[in-house]
């Protein structure tokens, strides 16, 4: 099955083409030109694929940018729309972690990504050489908790740079790991069940109604 895997989490935003374990093309960019359009257009030359080919399309769900991550959603689910693809939500998290598995990292590591309000998003994961697993799930933690994680001897990995966290690793989740994570999975969905994550709940306040004089 030829996947499209997108990946616009972190402020580097990638587009690969995969299939089984296979990376056929990749197109990465930092900032917002190529737009994401022309990465897709890249990564489907790269790999000699056709649009109509393309039987899956999944997506790095975040938590991340949330525009990148919503303008990936919507171009997945105007794709199924018009040509019928299966699509796949994927936690950018687990992106990440398969990410610094294949870069080399070993050992006990936890993600961590900035979700503002002086909170982090975090999951730990132990790597090996053979692969890697989940140790704890994606939550918030405060900077206290994250970096005490640190100080218990996880290596910690952002894919911000400015991260707060001075001990936190640079890292990117890749598109192409995105794509060989959605080649081991069928737990397809429609278009309407892509969400990004949150971990928040959303809130708002009512605007009171106007008062006249």
């Amino acid at each position: 099955m030829k996947i499209l895997a997108l990946e616009f989490s972190s402020a580097r935003r990638g587009a690969a083409v995969v299939e089984g374990d296979q990376l056929l093309g990749l197109a990465e960019a930092t900032g917002m030109t190529p737009g994401p359009f022309e990465l897709i257009e890249s990564a489907l030359r790269a790999a000699g694929v056709e649009r109509e080919q393309i039987e899956c399309i999944a997506v790095g769900l975040g938590p991340g940018s949330y525009t990148g991550v919503r303008s990936a959603i919507a171009l997945a689910q105007g794709w199924q729309l018009a040509l019928g693809v299966k699509l796949l939500g994927v936690s950018s998290a687990e992106v990440l972690a398969a990410t610094a598995q294949a870069a080399g990292l070993a050992g006990r590591v936890a993600v961590v990504i900035d979700a503002l309000r002086g909170e982090f998003y975090s999951a730990s994961s132990e790597l090996s050489p053979a692969g890697w697993r989940e140790t704890a799930p994606l939550r918030l933690l405060t900077r206290v908790a994250v970096e005490a994680l640190a100080a218990g001897g996880e290596l910690l990995i952002s894919p911000d740079a400015k991260c707060p966290c001075s001990a936190a690793r640079l890292v990117m989740p890749s598109a192409g790991e995105l794509g060989s994570l959605a080649a081991r999975r069928t737990d397809f969905v429609p278009g309407e069940k892509l969400e990004p994550i949150y971990l928040r709940e959303t809130t708002f306040v009512k605007a009171p109604p106007p008062r006249f004089y």
